[in-house]
């Protein structure tokens, strides 16, 4: 029964040298990339998260237009609404999705933090909590269960960067070649080379926000005028968002774009 209700689960509301390494720094409420994995069937552009529970059975997901909610509740099988902005709390990643319904109204609280499936025991990187309230007997239905963002497969393939703070890098701007990263989508990391030395980290990726974390790379020396390496690593973790388009990676963050890369593959 648990396969036949997540396959109708529907929508709501990312050496030449010894390879030690260094951190550098990351956003605090970064979860750890092997926490959300996903894959190009399921990211179809418009839904991009998703959360089951149990007992009873329900399933979620949030789209750009459309909030959807179905279950083996007698009396709440389906609820769907037009998509709504969430409430963000100010001091933690939590989203408050809130609207009214043909019979009563929902909430729907979005928190980041570990959540194990309470059946399967696999692991999601938010907790979701629903609240629904029916106008007719003024009862109220709380439910609790485990939620992903479903990240953009197109992240996934190797990119050369071609642009640095808006000018266009060549080889010359670095120590070997040109930096290059590979995404991987659906385990929410990347590797790479920053232009003198390997680079690698994890992916954090939550519907357009996209920031690349736990940055790590070799301490080869890169010394020299021609060596852009810590202006690229420091870009990269500069990033929040992203557009895809004309086989093009553009990273950007509120002070304007950062990064721009070439599909290779």
């Amino acid at each position: 029964m648990k396969k036949l209700f997540l396959l109708v689960s529907v929508a709501i509301l990312s050496f030449s040298c010894k390879t030690t390494v260094k951190p550098l720094t990351q956003p605090k409420e970064d979860n750890p990339a092997s926490m959300n994995t996903n894959n190009a069937d399921e990211y179809d552009g418009s839904t991009f998260f998703k959360a089951t529970g149990n007992e009873p059975f329900w399933g979620l997901k949030i789209g750009k237009e459309t909030i959807r909610f179905t279950s083996l509740i007698e009396g709440l099988e389906e609820i769907s609404a037009p998509y709504v902005d969430p409430i963000r709390a100010m001091d933690a990643n939590v989203k408050l999705y809130r609207f009214t319904t043909k019979t009563g109204s929902m909430s729907i609280t979005i928190q980041q933090m570990d959540c194990t499936d309470t059946m399967s025991g696999d692991k999601s990187p938010y907790n979701v909590k629903i609240e629904i309230t029916n106008n007719s007997d003024a009862s109220v239905k709380k439910i609790e269960g485990c939620g992903r963002y479903i990240t953009d497969y197109r992240l996934h393939d190797i990119w050369v960067l071609e642009q640095l703070k808006g000018k266009k890098v060549t080889i010359a701007d670095f120590q070997r070649e040109l930096p290059r990263i590979e995404i991987y989508s659906a385990e929410n990391r990347f590797s790479g080379f920053g232009g003198c030395n390997q680079i690698n980290g994890g992916i954090f990726y939550e519907n357009d926000v996209l920031r690349f974390t736990n940055v790590a790379s070799t301490l080869m020396a890169c010394g020299g005028n021609n060596n852009k390496e810590d202006e690229f690593l420091q870009a990269l973790q500069s990033t929040t968002t992203y557009t895809v388009a004309n086989n093009r990676l553009s990273l950007s963050n509120p002070s304007g774009l950062l990064l721009v890369f070439k599909k290779v593959d």
